[in-house]
């Protein structure tokens, strides 16, 4: 199954563990040399993978911290506490301590680990190979691994789960060959609620006021007050398979494609999703501008952010719709066939959006109240995925 999702099964993660937990690094972004003393303290730590390793930025200074080798394509998620990060491998979900610069010996295994979701004070886990689910209080990670629940789906299938504050937990429903919804299950694994109105369901965003959404072919699906609700929008085909929600909005931010038979579409729309009113908008992206899965994010009051093909972060608000602003932040670019080749990506964190940059090594740190970068590193790798940690270490 070929996947574009932000974050989706490790399709090329390599076999083995090569780790390397190093010192300081330079400004100019080369790895600490090995053997190093002690690493110094790391702050508000953002992760950067690229084909061999994993660097470890010191996120308010923006420099290298970390060099953790690991061959082969890599795939990383915040893991909800302020020094983890989680790393897809071939084995399964592992730990990397992001503030120590190593991994941990913290790990879900399993075949084909995919998304990784934060709510409230959960994080949830879903292995596609298995169709298991893991859900636990992440705080407790740096203690050992902890206790939580678990769930195992019928079949195994790329999936996502998420838990709510009450307990409920909404999981996609699927097989290997195709997904058609979700249920909901209680707090004791008891099936409250189930639709099976969401061909192609993938990923997951939560609204203002625990609204779940999970995008389909033909629309998003939304589960609110203990139902699903289908909210189609007017094409026989407008997949949203990549959305981004937050707490401070009832609207959610997702991508809209409409060709069934494109092997790389360039979207020039994207999607609003009111949970209030169950209604879906359309927007059209600036002329001749486009984005990619790794494009999509939510500022500190719930504005959208689209990281576009002109090299500008494009600000929204989700109510009206309009672009506010366009900051410009890396060169233009275009999208490569394959999902697993670096793009420009983006990590926001609070009042800071961090955007790589491949075609010149570089990952920019960008102000969010003023629209200005605020600094800038250049690393002696391409990077590829970016994420990092949740709150400042």
């Amino acid at each position: 199954m070929r996947h574009r999702g932000i974050s989706g099964a490790a399709a090329l993660v390599a076999a083995t563990l090569a780790l390397t937990a190093c010192a300081s690094g330079s400004d100019d972004g080369t790895a600490p040399p090995a053997g190093s003393s002690a690493a110094p303290s790391v702050k508000e730590p953002v992760v950067i993978t690229y084909d061999g390793g994993i660097f470890v930025l010191d996120g308010e200074a923006l420099r290298v911290a970390h060099n953790v080798t690991l061959p082969g394509f890599n795939r990383v998620n915040p893991a909800g506490n302020d020094s983890g990060v989680f790393v897809s491998t071939e084995s399964g979900f592992q730990v990397l301590d992001a503030a120590a610069g190593k991994m941990t010996d913290v790990s879900y295994p399993g075949a084909k680990p995919g998304h990784v979701v934060r709510h409230g004070d959960r994080t949830i886990l879903f292995t596609d190979g298995t169709g298991e689910v893991h859900s636990f209080d992440p705080k407790k990670l740096t203690s050992g691994k902890p206790e939580g629940r678990t769930y195992k789906t019928a079949q195994p299938h790329h999936g996502v789960a998420v838990e709510l504050a009450d307990g409920t937990m909404v999981v996609i429903l699927g097989t290997e060959e195709s997904r058609s919804g979700a249920i909901a299950l209680d707090k004791d694994g008891k099936e409250t609620a189930r639709s099976e109105e969401c061909p192609g369901v993938h990923g997951e965003a939560v609204a203002q006021g625990e609204v779940v959404g999970l995008g389909c072919n033909d629309g998003v699906l939304l589960f609110k007050n203990g139902a699903f609700v289908k909210v189609k929008s007017d094409r026989a085909y407008s997949r949203i398979g990549n959305q981004a929600g937050s707490e401070a909005s009832p609207v959610l931010l997702g991508d809209y494609k409409i060709d069934p038979d494109a092997e790389l579409e360039n979207p020039g729309q994207f999607a609003l999703i009111d949970t209030t009113t169950n209604s879906l908008k359309v927007v059209p992206m600036p002329e001749g501008v486009s984005y990619s899965f790794r494009s999509l994010g939510r500022g500190p009051k719930g504005e959208g952010l689209i990281l576009g093909t002109d090299g500008k972060l494009h600000v929204i608000d989700p109510v009206s719709g309009k672009l506010t602003t366009s900051w410009p932040v890396v060169g233009a670019w275009k999208e490569p066939m394959e999902w697993q080749e670096p793009r420009p990506a983006l990590f926001v964190r609070g009042d800071d959006a961090y955007v790589t940059e491949p075609a010149t090594k570089k990952v920019h740190r960008l102000d969010l109240t003023t629209g200005k970068v605020a600094g800038s590193v250049t690393l002696d790798a391409t990077p590829n995925e970016i994420s990092g940690t949740l709150s400042a270490h």
